[in-house]
């Protein structure tokens, strides 16, 4: 279903896209996409908690190719299985929500060495969590049951009870970033060993910057707020060094303590779903949203 979305302006430095109902244009200003040695720096992701109501919000920027097909893919809930959205391409899903509040995503990082005993992700293991897992605690413990390690980016784990935690590997040591003052953002480097490369990041401080403004701020705090948050690290489009085209391929922005989805597809407001996830999760069947044809 595609909307209006006339509650979400997001405004990066120079770049800067803005979403009315009505008026639907693309502001491209001009900023630099940030490529290192050839290689995109892919995904940003932002799990804020509102001091003054208790809501949570998450926005995540999807950065890759900008030829794949990626799409929504939303499943009932079954006899043994929660109902679930995710979206990703190829059967794998790179984030996503189930009815229960749990939310997942995931961001490159440099490269560790594997960990003897585990193995990176096998099979769609994003739709695994969130079928079987109701909280972070459950989606951590899901890792360790089916001895995995990714050992070339972390995840983003999240729930409607504030609880969020960054999983990622470094020197073959599992470590846990959990969640300070009702913030938590991911991007390319290791929290843990910011030697390890890709710090300092000029978009992570970008969206530490306008988290913490908002944090100290009066305003009243949305979609649209935290959304400014992780528009700060948003990638446009431009050639690497293969000369294939890369930037930000979709944002999402959830609502978890109401259930609201939405997500802009390469950054254009012309190209935008929207959905109430109780609707979705009450249903009985399951159902894909195709983004590249819109």
């Amino acid at each position: 279903m595609i909307v209006s979305f006339d509650t979400l302006v997001l405004r990066l430095g120079r770049y800067s896209y803005s979403l009315y109902s009505g008026m639907k244009k693309l502001l491209v200003l001009g900023w630099m996409i940030l490529v290192l040695m050839g290689r995109l720096q892919a995904c940003s992701i932002v799990y804020y908690i509102d001091s003054a109501t208790g809501k949570i919000y998450v926005a995540n920027n999807e950065d890759y190719f900008l030829n794949v097909k990626p799409y929504i893919r939303i499943e009932p809930a079954g006899q043994n299985s929660y109902a679930r959205l995710w979206y990703g391409w190829k059967d794998f899903a790179q984030g996503g929500i189930n009815a229960e509040g749990l939310f997942f995503d995931g961001a490159t990082t440099p490269d560790e060495p594997e960990v003897p005993g585990y193995h990176k992700p096998k099979g769609n293991l994003g739709d695994e969590i969130l079928a079987q897992c109701k909280n972070v605690e459950e989606a951590v413990a899901y890792l360790e049951k089916k001895k995995v390690a990714l050992t070339n980016g972390h995840l983003m784990f999240g729930d409607k009870y504030g609880h969020a935690v960054v999983v990622e590997w470094v020197d073959k040591e599992q470590k846990i970033i959990s969640i300070k003052n009702g913030l938590l953002l991911a991007i390319n480097f290791l929290l843990t060993d910011t030697g390890k490369g890709g710090y300092p990041c000029p978009r992570y401080s970008a969206m530490e910057a306008e988290a913490i403004r908002l944090k100290e701020s009066s305003d009243s705090v949305g979609l649209k707020q935290v959304g400014n948050i992780a528009a700060r690290a948003v990638q446009v489009p431009a050639k690497d060094a293969k000369g294939k085209d890369v930037g930000t391929l979709y944002s999402t922005f959830i609502d978890i303590s109401d259930m609201k989805f939405k997500l802009v597809y390469k950054l254009d407001n012309r190209n935008i779903t929207s959905l109430d996830l109780k609707q979705e999760f009450a249903n009985n069947k399951g159902r894909t949203i195709e983004l590249h044809g819109q």
